[in-house]
């Protein structure tokens, strides 16, 4: 008579076993809950009033990188005015939207489980524009008189 060897009591080192769905969301649901307490600070502290959230290096150097303004753009949003979080970082605002769908994206594939959850791969072309789009905004928010400035 054989004997069947039994299976660890720890099987989450086999990659044959499937974690468990709230394994598999702790990680978009912790980037979620980052992001909420993040969202809230800034809606809590202002960051409109001058050095409420220190100085911005670039802005120390006397430029305004495609991230300046993003603060006040998020506090903007919070307080539902898509007019002013525009004008504080209107490269932020156009990329919020894909952000969270890119999230929505990544929380149905954690849910559903196998192989949709392989990480998206974007192809090398994608982040090249995504640098030009970023480095073009920075140079067009630079320009003296620029409706972009922050």
């Amino acid at each position: 008579m054989a004997t069947h060897p039994t299976p660890p009591a720890d099987l989450a080192g086999r990659r044959d076993v499937e974690p468990s769905r709230a394994r598999r969301l702790a990680s978009p649901l912790g980037t979620a809950a980052l992001a909420a307490i993040a969202t809230t600070a800034l809606h809590v502290r202002d960051p409109h009033v001058g050095g409420s959230w220190g100085a911005c290096p670039t802005a120390l150097l006397g430029f305004a990188c495609p991230f300046c303004g993003g603060l006040r753009a998020v506090n903007d949003l919070t307080n539902l005015d898509i007019g002013a979080a525009a004008s504080s970082n209107l490269l932020l605002v156009v990329a919020l939207p894909v952000i969270v769908l890119l999230w929505v994206r990544r929380v149905a594939a954690c849910w559903r489980g196998g192989t949709v959850m392989a990480p998206l791969a974007p192809p090398m072309w994608m982040w090249w524009a995504l640098a030009a789009v970023a480095g073009g905004f920075m140079l067009l928010r630079n320009l003296p008189g620029s409706w972009l400035a922050p």
